[in-house]
């Protein structure tokens, strides 16, 4: 089947909020600062699973849109056919998907664009009915209580301390649960607003604000956003400014953010002709947390065969999510954290068909399904690592979405 693909220029003013112009039929988000991609409808999509999950997607996304007549008068990346994925963490169990919406908005700076599939007339773009309030949302314990949990980061910490690995990431959920389904658009909204040094997205019920971009490719660029070390804010900004201090003085924090910053480099490396990697990294303010961060850039050597998926594919699972060394990480995650990850910490985002698109890491994030809520958190383990103190920044994570179904 062909499909027919058209992108046309649209004035800002039609594009100024773009949440704003998703109705309920299958929305899809990838928003910062205002700027980014939303969509609705399905004109395509592909369900994946295992080990070739994300191989099986990229290769039906290349086949679909060889297929496809595409009239393009931006030009930009993220305009023409554009797909949005969400990825399990983990080979198995779980199910991924890669979808094409049949209508797609974008921003970009002082650019905007329509995108429409299919031989419909262009839509008009109007203030969707906007999305009702959760009802009645109550929060219980998910897999594991708090008490359990600190005993599985007691375990993880003793095996570390017995060299059996440097780090691990150990995650924990949390179930919400309402009187009625949950609109997905309502914490989007809140996210957005709460969150807009964020990446928020939804996709086929996974959505979040994440503050770490696993890899962006653009025109030949790559970058990888690398967050690994936390501390929780007071809300004193002077208070504040002596914490984001001392976790920039951390060995325990400053340890852990150089093995997710390795494993990244390590893994763009061998797509990339030249690589620019910080020596030191900076302090993430964000509005709940403060994180180590650091933005690792190379110039791709084989842009015309490899696409953002593959090289999202490549770094996932990093460091920062997995631990270190990563198969010996992840394994320890199978055994002992007691939970299905499903999507949580897993790439979601967008790609075009020239491969160009944004990864982010699932984080910060929850998965809704009708009146069920599941958020998760996690949170990096080492040697000197204090099981209470984790679960307080646990809880600390659990709050972007928490506040986004409770908000009024």
């Amino acid at each position: 089947m062909t499909l027919t693909v058209r992108t046309t220029r649209l004035d800002l003013a039609e594009a100024t909020r773009l949440l704003d112009l998703v109705p309920a039929d299958r929305p899809v988000t990838w928003l910062r600062r205002g700027d980014g991609l939303v969509g609705w409808g399905v004109a395509a999509e592909v369900r994946t699973h295992g080990a070739t999950r994300f191989a099986d997607a990229d290769k039906w996304w290349r086949e679909t849109t060889a297929r496809a007549s595409v009239t393009d008068e931006v030009n930009e990346p993220g305009t023409g056919p554009v797909a949005f994925g969400t990825f399990t963490f983990a080979d198995e169990p779980g199910e991924s998907v890669l979808v094409m919406p049949r209508v797609v908005v974008g921003r970009r700076g002082d650019i905007a664009w329509l995108t429409v599939v299919g031989d419909e007339a262009d839509p008009a773009l109007d203030p969707a009915p906007a999305a009702a309030a959760p009802v009645g949302v109550s929060f219980a314990d998910g897999a594991l209580n708090g008490e359990q949990w600190m005993s599985v980061v007691a375990d993880a910490v003793a095996r570390i301390s017995r060299s059996e690995l440097e780090k691990v990431v150990l995650a924990r959920d949390l179930v919400a649960t309402a009187d009625e389904p949950i609109d997905v658009r309502w914490p989007l909204g809140r996210l957005t607003e709460t969150y807009p040094m964020c990446w928020t997205f939804h996709v086929d019920g996974m959505f979040g604000a994440t503050p770490e971009m696993l890899v962006r490719r653009e025109r030949g660029l790559v970058t990888s956003r690398v967050l690994a070390g936390t501390i929780r804010r007071t809300g004193d900004d002077e208070r504040d400014l002596a914490l984001a201090a001392t976790l920039a003085r951390s060995s325990k924090d400053l340890e852990e953010h150089e093995y997710a910053v390795r494993s990244v480099a390590d893994a763009l490396e061998p797509h990339c002709s030249s690589m620019n990697v910080p020596e030191a990294p900076f302090v993430l303010h964000l509005p709940n947390v403060m994180h180590l961060a650091t933005d690792v850039a190379g110039v791709v050597h084989d842009s015309a065969t490899v696409s953002s998926l593959q090289l999202a594919e490549a770094l996932h699972p990093s460091a920062a999510v997995g631990g270190t060394p990563t198969p010996v990480a992840t394994a320890l995650i199978a055994e002992i954290e007691g939970m299905d990850r499903d999507r949580y910490a897993g790439p979601v985002g967008w790609m075009d068909t020239s491969g160009d698109g944004e990864w982010g890491i699932a984080l910060r994030s929850a998965r809704v399904d009708g009146s069920t809520v599941r958020l998760f958190a996690g949170c990096g383990i080492v040697a000197d690592s204090d099981p209470e103190a984790e679960l307080a920044e646990a809880q600390a994570k659990f709050v972007p979405v928490r506040d986004a179904l409770t908000a009024g």
